[in-house]
């Protein structure tokens, strides 16, 4: 999980920061961070034992104070606790070079992984790209993360006579519809309302070139528009 910044220096472990949870031989948790000697004030990484929370250039240490509160609060998955840590550090100038701008960061993300997953194919993946001037990443991950929840909890709610999957997909995205639903044509839209390319036609549709986020997609068929949610891994 990580809660991007709205800078970057050249790589060298001393500006960098680094935390790691795991189980010891006997199956108990066990946490570690890093924080190299360069690295810029407020730094700090605090350990609890199932979390490990890094942060430099912070406004303070009410930062780290507020994800470890939230995380430590929170019931649920460890998706939704990591998901209300990084709601602990929404607001202005948690980054303080995003202080001006009036917002936390610049861009965020989150990756989860189930114990069963592959390497590179994590359950959840989860990416808000760098933003412009005012607009919040942390609440654009959120909205993510909500309609991640929701669409794995019941699609069908959204269209009965319509189904994509996978869902959350990486590749390819097949649409089953019900028989006498007649499919006339089809866009895709990401959060920003932009049109994105088609490169396949139903009922297999292409969606490797998409870069990760949430997208729309909206039908026009012979039972009127429908718009369905889905989620690029």
């Amino acid at each position: 999980m990580l809660n991007d910044a709205c800078g970057s220096q050249n790589f060298n472990p001393e500006y960098r920061q680094y935390g790691i949870v795991d189980l010891d031989a006997f199956g108990t948790p066990r946490s570690a961070g890093f924080t190299g000697s360069l690295t810029d004030d407020y730094k700090e990484d605090r350990q609890g034992p199932t979390y490990s929370i890094q942060g430099n250039i912070l406004l303070d240490q009410s930062v780290i104070d507020q994800m470890e509160f939230n995380f430590n609060n929170t019931n649920g998955t460890l998706a939704d606790r990591l998901m209300a840590a990084m709601q602990g550090a929404n607001f202005p100038g948690a980054d303080v070079r995003c202080l001006a701008s009036g917002t936390s960061s610049r861009a965020a993300y989150m990756v989860v992984y189930h114990a069963d997953d592959q390497p590179g194919d994590p359950y959840l993946r989860l990416v808000v790209p760098a933003q412009a001037t005012g607009i919040e990443p942390v609440d654009l991950l959120q909205d993510l993360y909500d309609d991640f929840t929701t669409l794995g909890v019941n699609q069908a709610n959204i269209a009965p006579d319509i189904l994509l999957s996978p869902n959350p997909v990486m590749d390819h995205l097949t649409l089953k519809m019900d028989p006498e639903v007649i499919l006339q044509s089809l866009e895709i839209h990401d959060i920003l309302g932009r049109k994105q390319n088609i490169l396949s036609t139903p009922p297999t549709v292409n969606v490797k070139h998409l870069p990760q986020g949430l997208y729309l997609m909206t039908l026009y068929t012979s039972k009127g528009k429908r718009v369905l949610r889905f989620i690029k891994s």
